[in-house]
């Protein structure tokens, strides 16, 4: 049976939305942080998929290595539920004008045929990878998981079968606020394994291009030059900005998709 939707939810999560920042925050704050882990980000595990990636010649043929996208590809063949969000609630919220407020989430397995039915639609396998083209080509970037947090606002049980595909822009993003949370928490969100990111330093002239699209705020300018912290989350978008060419991501892991399809299969029951 269907959960019915509090709509009201809806409206105070766009009216929140500009005070995320300050609310991850409190996760830091001791023994409130560990009860906001348990009641929003229990067993979460989420991770981002790359856009723009240099695949290690040593492994063979690279061109017939799966690009990252097919993490998210894998999971909608395997899934025998698919439904996809009429908007993006991040771009709702934040009146995105740069990238698409109608190519939402799209959200697999059994809980998702428990979404209130007036903000998406049941899709096909086929309609599903559509969906996720449609993203990549928008300029979206893929996050996959388990996120607690869309089974809340969607009011839809048991969490552990529910798997999200997020299509993320830079400027919208609700983990824009990774930064901001306790580190037990932003453990949880990652780059895919063997994904790396790194700065030719003879070609980066610290123009600064790649700290205004990095979501998490990874990166500085040091000493006139691009410096990647640990906050990365291998998304790519700095590498696909920058004017010199001087960022490259690379996977330098044969098995990388393995290990992420079986990290976050652990997490969900599909």
């Amino acid at each position: 049976m269907a959960v019915p939707l509090p709509h009201w939810l809806i409206r105070l999560i766009i009216r929140l939305f500009p005070n995320r920042f300050s609310i991850a925050r409190l996760s830091k704050v001791p023994v409130l942080g560990n009860l906001i882990d348990l009641a929003f980000f229990d067993k979460d595990q989420l991770m981002f998929v790359p856009k723009v990636i240099d695949l290690d010649a040593s492994f063979g043929d690279p061109e017939s290595m799966p690009l990252p996208y097919a993490l998210a590809e894998y999971f909608v063949n395997v899934a025998e539920h698919h439904w996809v969000m009429n908007f993006c609630i991040c771009r709702v919220s934040s009146g995105c004008s740069e990238y698409p407020r109608e190519l939402g989430c799209l959200f697999l397995g059994e809980a998702s045929q428990r979404i209130d039915p007036s903000l998406g639609r049941k899709v096909t396998r086929e309609e599903a990878l559509e969906h996720l083209r449609r993203c990549r080509e928008a300029g979206l970037v893929h996050l996959v998981g388990r996120n607690k947090l869309d089974s809340l606002w969607l009011g839809v049980r048991p969490a552990e079968r529910l798997l999200t595909i997020c299509n993320c822009c830079p400027c919208c993003c609700l983990w824009k606020i990774i930064p901001d949370l306790s580190v037990k928490i932003r453990r949880k969100i990652v780059k895919m394994p063997g994904v790396e990111v790194r700065v030719d330093g003879a070609r980066c002239s610290g123009c600064g291009t790649c700290t205004g699209v990095c979501f998490v705020n990874a990166i500085s300018i040091e000493g006139g030059r691009a410096v990647i912290g640990s906050e990365c989350r291998g998304c790519g978008r700095c590498a696909e900005s920058c004017p010199h060419d001087a960022i490259s991501v690379t996977i330098n892991d044969s098995e990388y998709l393995r290990e992420a399809t079986s990290r976050i299969s652990s997490a969900v029951d599909l």
